[in-house]
């Protein structure tokens, strides 16, 4: 396969396809075969915006697995449709690179390895910070057993104001509103360092007093999902994680990420410091009885003629994914992995539409 061009397609060609497509259309390994959307005409357009008029469109998924030979595809549809597209491209034989959220429920998410594992075909999920260097870095700091064992783990961050329009506030295509849009990527940052525990019981409350306001945002009227939630998450091996997200609120930050560990714990601090660099990374701990606190500066690899190397994550999940394509695995970033990050949404999902704590199963998959 690595001497031929890798076959793609695009399933659903709304706005976070475009960032798919501008990686794809400058490999020189990649050619894109064939695009659908369920919008008419929606696809045809999409492919005629990079001089692609010969590539041929069409209006779902299965059309398109029937019509068009493919190594791979992009999942770019919204939320709730994400398992019917990834489950419809792998039991055509197609390796799938679906984006994030993984799906909208946790059976969903079963169903979609299940389906992956059945065909051998690859599943990975579309979360690019994991290419972040100093996102990395933090991760081997962690996983080097340097923090003892971690027991407790919480995400910060936040928007004051960033509630989007389109499908991210419709509750029949997002499923989630804040939790699936940027929630779940707080999650994978903390307990991808830590190797993601199994979930066990979830707390939860979820609200949207910003996004039902017109004070506050213009389609209030029609906003059904929510914009902050916080949660209480058991994990298995005594870690307790507390989960905050908001797409609106006032203050500048739900506060730090952090892991607290037996020997040491590291903190994020979400503001820009004097450098102008998005966030810094703290390291605590204790050395002859003195508390030690210390800043991890990143140390990024450098080129003596273009300076600082700073990759474009999204970029490098698309590349990571036609790698894995290329040698027939394995998958970036796995979804029996993704599953339990799937599976704390879920659980943050139903115990806030419940009231009260509700256990975590994870179906067979």
């Amino acid at each position: 396969m690595a001497d031929k061009k890798i076959r793609i397609g695009i399933v659903g060609t709304g706005g976070i396809a475009h960032a798919h497509m501008k990686p794809y259309v400058g490999f020189d390994d990649v050619e894109i075969v064939g695009a659908c959307d369920i919008v008419p005409g929606k696809a045809r357009a999409f492919l005629d915006k990079y001089d692609l008029n010969d590539v041929p469109a069409f209006e779902n998924v299965y059309d398109l697995v029937r019509n068009v030979k493919m190594d791979g595809v992009s999942v770019c549809t919204y939320n709730t449709t994400h398992a019917e597209c990834t489950i419809a491209c792998l039991e055509a034989g197609i390796h799938v690179l679906c984006e994030k959220p993984m799906s909208f429920t946790i059976q969903e998410a079963a169903d979609m390895v299940k389906a992956s594992r059945k065909a051998k075909k690859i599943l990975t999920i579309g979360f690019q910070p994991r290419y972040d260097y100093m996102r990395r870095k933090v991760d081997e700091i962690i996983d080097s057993g340097a923090l003892g064992k971690v027991y407790y783990i919480q995400s910060g961050g936040g928007r004051r104001r960033g509630i989007p329009a389109g499908t991210f506030v419709d509750k029949e295509k997002a499923g989630y509103g804040c939790l699936g849009d940027i929630g779940c990527y707080s999650i994978d940052e903390c307990l991808h360092a830590v190797r993601y525990p199994r979930p066990l019981t979830v707390s939860a409350i979820a609200t949207n007093y910003f996004g039902k306001n017109p004070k506050y945002w213009p389609g209030a009227e029609t906003f059904d999902v929510d914009d902050f939630s916080v949660a209480l998450v058991r994990l298995e091996g005594g870690v307790t994680y507390v989960f905050k997200q908001s797409w609106a609120m006032h203050a500048d930050s739900l506060g730090p990420t952090m892991w607290l560990g037996t020997e040491g714990a590291i903190k994020v601090i979400n503001k820009k410091d004097e450098l102008n660099r998005p966030s810094r990374y703290m390291y605590y701990t204790d050395v002859n009885g003195m508390h030690i606190d210390s800043f991890i500066d990143p140390s990024y690899p450098f080129n003596a003629y273009e300076g600082m190397v700073h990759k474009d994550v999204f970029a490098a999940k698309i590349r990571g994914f036609v790698d894995a394509v290329i040698t027939d695995g394995p998958a970036p970033i796995p979804g029996e992995e993704i599953i339990y990050n799937q599976a704390i949404c879920d659980g943050i999902y139903r115990s806030s539409l419940s009231g009260h704590e509700v256990e975590i199963v994870i179906p067979e998959y």
